[in-house]
């Protein structure tokens, strides 16, 4: 059966915050942040929601940044205590490997014969490791999944940082953003 939050029945009365609480919510990036020498995840200070307590969310998003080979980027998400849910990212594979004009792969190298993408779900609490290039060569992940929150609401959102500590910045860059619609 379908869902849908909230559940209007005929005669209620429609607020303003009714209304409001009905659209997705939109968090985007109004500067870039960039971490380095780092793998301690951390709350993007701009992605990030206020859930209620016993709700579920649907969630996409587009994450622009850029990374160093040797470092490349884990994404995650903070959630309250007792969240459950799952998550994808349509990103670069940990190991960058494209294609060349002679059907052949090379890894680590800016190309336009496209590269291998990683597809695997996740359990919303567990972070996922994403390719980097060369620091100059930004790539992006695309992000969906559903989180149902528990008796304990509060804020969620996107966290990164480094997969290995190296002195080169990674950043993930502006307007990257992440919408959350409550369905129930």
């Amino acid at each position: 059966m379908p869902e849908a939050f909230p559940n209007l029945v005929a005669g209620q009365r429609l607020t303003a915050s009714l209304l409001r609480s009905m659209q997705p919510q939109v968090a985007r990036k109004t500067a870039d942040t960039s971490l380095l020498a780092t793998t301690t995840q951390t709350l993007d200070p701009h992605i990030q929601f206020t859930a209620e307590a016993n709700s579920v969310y649907v969630f996409e998003g587009w994450i622009a940044y850029d990374s160093d080979n040797a470092a490349d980027i884990v994404l995650g998400f903070s959630v309250p205590s007792g969240t459950k849910g799952k998550w994808v990212g349509y990103g670069t594979g940990t190991t960058v490997i494209s294609g060349t004009s002679g059907n052949g792969t090379q890894q680590n190298q800016v190309s336009t014969w496209g590269y291998t993408l990683r597809v695997e779900y996740t359990d919303i609490a567990s972070p996922r490791t994403f390719g980097g290039l060369n620091v100059g060569n930004p790539e992006s992940v695309y992000l969906y999944g559903t989180c149902r929150f528990g008796p304990t609401g509060g804020t969620w959102g996107l966290t990164w940082a480094q997969a290995v500590s190296t002195a080169s910045n990674t950043t993930v860059y502006t307007d990257s953003w992440l919408k959350a619609q409550r369905i129930a």
